[in-house]
Order: structure tokens, then C-alpha cells, then sequence
């Protein structure tokens, strides 16, 4: 019996279209599953069985007519709970919208059902995507695949654990400050975060409009590579203005190899304060292999990187501020009753609809805003903003990628980090990316040698030079293998007959 913890992304959709199984049959063991094993794992907030099903009869009803199927025929997906997808609600884990059902279906959710996926459901996150462990989710944490006591990161938490669970073979995540890098990591999966404007956001509720991106989780470099022509194939989208024509086939170069690249090492990055010694010797041996395909190393200096995170946690605040100020209780959300006045409909409604997490990025946002610190301090933000940027293009004028740790320690335990400060530092490795608009994808290295759970690198590289860096990532992915299914989750439910 054929389970789909074997099967790549690619592999299911070549075994619809050669026949050897339906659509119907991979959404059925898709759910089955989710049935088995979302209990310990917890990564939905809505499972969505009518919908795949309805698309898997589509795309049997095309095969058996003998239309050519689209690349991704058959592939279960999940769907990160901001991206609109009618049908299903649209939470941001958040008591704010608990109701609130799509009214139109965001353009990177349709472009993966116009290449064939089978929307499976709606991924836990952070609420309004505020956090780094899916633990300020308003309904219920999400459970790493590899420790079930430990968090799978954030805010992309629910689609990272979805696919290392072996509950879907793709997931898509928003990153705004590693959201997507860093559960990644944590999971022991494959996640992109693409250049800024590669990937429409119409459609998904906004964190921070000058940041956000969104990007694929996958299990092999390949299946990544084909969720991205998915994502981008169409071109620019009209409907976001931040949108860019940027379609590559990512396939095309996918096995080219690393001999002759420039690979950039910061040597700061490797010695900074948090990264534990096992994540360090994992991404030295990454380096190493990339020099024994042919790469060549080159150290390089970013100079003002130390101060990305206090530019990320000054622009990121500012911007979520401005764009959760339309949820005010009147015109749609979670509305306080019993309010004698709009004004005080609008404070009781925000005070009870958003959780702590909100609550604060909210405030600092506002404070950050007003007269007499807008100039101190988001000014400042601005202007390092820049600088960072600078840095990283004069980096790109010496080495072709940049390698660096992804996240600076392995998966912590529920509960293990209460100091919202201490959190913020788990995107240490990631914030900049957001900030200067490059692309960035964290790739696997197997287990770490302490801890035994899963540790990875980050590839970087300038901006709209995506398809590079999974050229490189394929590189590292040969080197220490695929992503498999956390070994306690594979073979339960998800059988194929």
C-alpha cells in the first residue's frame, strides 16, 4: 500500500496524471491523514474536506477527457488562516475575526488551485501573524512534528507542522520577519521567503505592508520550486501594487550545481550571542559542502545588521498599527454589545477582539506614530532601513548568495520563552531579509547533533535572484537529503489503496 509520506509534491501530481491514482484518492488520504494525526499535531484551525474534494473530482473529470492536467494536479495544500479563500474562514488566529467568512479568495490561494493543489484547510498561525511559535494563536497552539512538547516556530507555525506531519505535501506562509525561515527550521522542511513584490498579496490580511511576503513550505527543494512558478507564472498581478512580473520557470536551473558560485560568510553571524553550538557546526558543514561541490567561500560584512532588529521592531509595530485600525467593532469582526456610544463600541470591542500580543505591537505602533517620537525613532528605523539595504548590496558585489544560520537554536519547548523580548531575538538570522526586500529560503541539515531535532541554513541572495538560490538549496539538499515526515507521524493515516 502506497502512502503519501513517500510521495514528493511532483510525484503526486506525475502519479494523477499517469493514472496511477485519482485525485480523489490523494484527497481522501490526505484527510484521512488529518484525521490521524492533527489531534497531536493541532496545525489547522479548519479542515476543508468539500473543497478538496470538489477539486480533485475536477481534475479526474479533466484527465478523464483527456485534457492535460495542470503541475500541480493532486497535491494537498494547506493555507496559512490570512489568506482569503471563499469557502472558509478567515481568522489570523485571532478572536477579532473568528467569524468572519472569505468574501474572495486572495491571488497566491488561486494561483496553487489553478495549478492543480487541493485546498485541504486553513493553517494556525500567530495571531495577526505576531509571533514566533504559534503560541499567541487565540484558539490553540500548534505542536512540532519532531517534539509535540515543543513549538514549530511562527508565525507560520500551522503550515510548517502541516508538512512535516505529512498532512499536506504544500503549505503556503506569510514571512514578514522570518515567518515563514523560521518554523521552517524548526520543522525540518523546506520554506521560502521570495524578493519582496515576487508574490501578490492581494488577498491576505496585512501585518506590515513594506515587509510581508508570501512564500512556500515543501518538503523537497523541487516541489518548492514548482509552488513558486505556481505562485509567479502568471506575472505581475493587478490587483497589488507592490506586485512584480517576475515570471521564471524556477525548474529550469534546478540541477545546475555551485561550481564557480561565490558563497558570502558573515563571520559575526556565526559568533553572535544565542546561536547554539550545534546550529553553528551545521551550517560550517553546509559551507563545507558547498565548497566541496566546486562554490567558493568569501567572507563579507554587513555593518549595520546589528541594528536590524530594532529597525524591524520600530517599522513592523508602526505598520501593523495603521493596518489594524480598521478592525474597530463597526463596520465587520468581533463587535462588543451592549455599547451605549461608537467610541466606546470601538475600545471595548478592540479590548476583547485582539489578545496580548496584538495588544502590544498595537501600542508600541501607536507610541511610535505620535508627535515628538515619530521623528526620534521611525525616522531613525527609515534610515538604518537603508543602510542595511546598502549593506547587502554591496555584499551581492562580491558573492553571488549568502549563507547563515536560519533561526539560532533548534525548537523550544511550549511555555520555554516568556519574555516577549527574548521571542522577538528568534529572528535574529531573518529580520534583515524583510527589511531590504531580498529573497531567502531555509534548507534542511538533518538533525542537530545535541538536541536531536531538526536544524537548517539560510541562503540569500539579491534581490529577484530566487531561482539562484534554490539552485543552491538543491545543492545542500543533495548533500544532506529531503525532508522526510517526523518520524513519529509517518505511516498513520494517509494511505493510498
Amino acid at each position: 500500500m502506497l502512502s503519501l509520506d513517500t510521495l514528493s509534491a511532483q510525484q503526486i501530481a506525475a502519479g494523477v496524471a499517469a493514472g496511477d491514482f485519482s485525485a480523489t484518492e490523494v484527497a481522501n488520504a490526505a484527510l484521512a491523514a488529518i484525521d490521524e494525526r492533527e489531534g497531536a499535531v493541532q496545525a489547522f484551525l479548519q479542515v476543508s474536506p468539500q473543497l478538496a474534494l470538489d477539486a480533485a473530482a475536477r481534475i479526474d473529470a479533466a484527465r478523464a477527457a483527456g485534457e492535460a492536467l495542470p503541475p500541480l494536479a493532486g497535491v494537498p495544500l494547506a493555507i496559512k488562516d490570512n489568506m482569503n479563500l471563499v469557502g472558509t474562514r478567515t481568522t489570523c488566529a485571532s478572536n477579532m475575526l473568528a467569524n468572519y467568512e472569505s468574501v474572495y479568495t486572495a491571488t497566491c490561494v488561486q494561483r496553487m488551485l489553478d495549478a492543480g493543489c487541493l485546498p485541504v484547510g486553513k493553517a494556525n498561525m500567530d495571531e495577526f501573524a505576531f509571533g514566533s511559535s504559534t503560541e499567541s494563536s487565540a484558539f490553540h497552539p500548534t505542536n512540532n512534528p519532531w517534539d509535540v512538547e515543543r513549538v514549530p516556530g511562527g508565525s507560520s507555525g500551522g503550515s510548517a507542522a502541516a508538512v512535516a506531519a505529512g498532512e499536506v505535501a504544500l503549505a503556503l506562509g506569510s514571512d514578514t520577519g522570518g515567518s515563514i525561515r523560521q518554523p521552517a527550521s524548526f520543522c525540518g522542511v523546506v520554506g521560502m521567503k521570495p524578493t519582496y513584490g515576487a508574490v501578490s498579496r492581494y488577498g491576505v490580511v496585512a501585518f506590515g505592508s513594506s515587509l510581508d511576503q508570501v512564500g512556500p513550505f515543501g518538503r523537497t527543494v523541487a516541489d518548492v520550486a514548482l509552488a513558486m512558478n505556481a505562485l509567479v507564472g502568471a506575472g505581475r498581478d493587478p490587483y497589488d501594487g507592490t506586485s512584480q512580473d517576475f515570471a521564471v520557470d524556477f525548474c529550469e536551473h534546478l540541477e545546475d550545481g555551485v561550481a564557480g558560485e561565490r558563497i558570502g560568510i558573515i563571520p559575526a553571524f556565526m559568533e553572535a550571542e544565542g546561536l547554539t553550538a550545534e546550529v553553528r557546526r551545521a551550517v560550517e558543514k553546509a559551507a563545507t559542502e558547498l565548497e566541496a561541490q566546486g562554490a567558493r567561500l568569501v567572507e563579507v560584512d554587513l555593518p549595520h545588521l546589528d541594528a536590524a532588529i530594532a529597525a524591524y521592531y520600530v517599522i513592523g509595530p508602526a505598520e501593523a498599527f495603521s493596518n489594524l485600525a480598521r478592525f474597530d467593532g463597526v463596520r465587520y469582526g468581533f463587535q462588543e454589545e451592549g455599547c451605549s456610544n461608537l467610541a466606546d463600541q470601538s475600545s471595548r470591542s478592540r479590548a476583547r477582539g485582539f489578545g496580548m500580543e496584538a495588544k502590544r505591537r498595537q501600542m508600541l505602533g501607536a507610541y511610535l506614530l505620535s508627535s515628538g517620537v515619530y521623528d526620534k525613532y521611525y525616522y531613525a528605523a527609515q534610515k538604518a532601513r537603508t543602510l542595511i539595504t546598502r549593506d547587502y548590496a554591496a555584499a551581492f558585489e562580491k558573492v553571488d548568495a549568502i549563507l547563515m544560520p536560519a533561526a539560532p537554536r533548534t525548537a523550544f519547548k511550549h511555555g520555554e520563552i516568556s519574555d516577549p523580548t527574548q521571542m522577538y531575538l528568534s529572528d535574529l538570522y531573518t529580520i534583515s531579509l524583510n527589511i531590504a526586500g531580498n529573497g531567502g529560503v531555509s534548507v534542511p541539515l538533518g538533525l542537530g547533533e545535541d538536541s536531536g531535532l531538526p536544524v537548517s541554513a539560510q541562503l540569500v541572495a539579491p534581490a529577484f535572484s530566487d531561482r539562484k538560490l534554490l539552485t543552491i538549496a538543491r545543492a545542500l539538499e543533495r548533500a544532506f537529503g529531503s525532508s522526510p515526515v517526523a518520524p513519529d507521524f509517518a505511516g498513520k493515516g494517509g494511505e493510498l489503496a
